[in-house]
């Protein structure tokens, strides 16, 4: 069985450990598109493995996996980690804690985030108001 075979094994059985290992030994960023895909699985492996902490540790130099955290964390409605990204800059996580807030009807909140946390981020107003009826005088 190859590599690639036993991966997709592990990944079915769950033993993500298993699975992490094989794909990661061949995973590489911005390289062929079969290593850069190997990259982009073994991203979404650690996310479905809950290895959040290690997903976080390479979005500080990854944007790759700075969207997959966010995307993680917006799947797992933890509104308290977007908002720690979001304050520290990353404006993936305004939007995906924008998205969320919106799909929640909670459109005051996120109106409330989006001025204090990038109250001039055009888009992140125009995230706020896909879900709702724009403020008065932004557009």
């Amino acid at each position: 069985m190859k590599w690639f075979e036993e991966a997709q094994e592990a990944e079915r059985r769950e033993d993500w450990d298993t699975a992490i290992a094989l794909v990661s030994a061949h995973a590489e960023p911005y390289a062929d598109s079969d290593r850069h895909d190997c990259h982009l699985w073994h991203l979404d492996l650690l996310a479905r493995a809950d290895r959040l902490p290690e997903l976080a540790e390479r979005a500080t130099t990854c944007v790759h996996a700075r969207r997959r955290l966010n995307r993680s964390l917006r799947e797992r409605g933890n509104e308290t980690a977007l908002r720690e990204r979001a304050d520290d800059g990353d404006r993936g996580a305004l939007y995906a804690l924008l998205r969320l807030l919106g799909e929640a009807h909670r459109i005051g909140e996120a109106r409330r985030v989006v001025a204090e946390v990038d109250p001039d981020n055009a888009y992140a107003r125009e995230v706020v108001a896909e879900y709702g009826a724009p403020e008065s005088g932004t557009r």
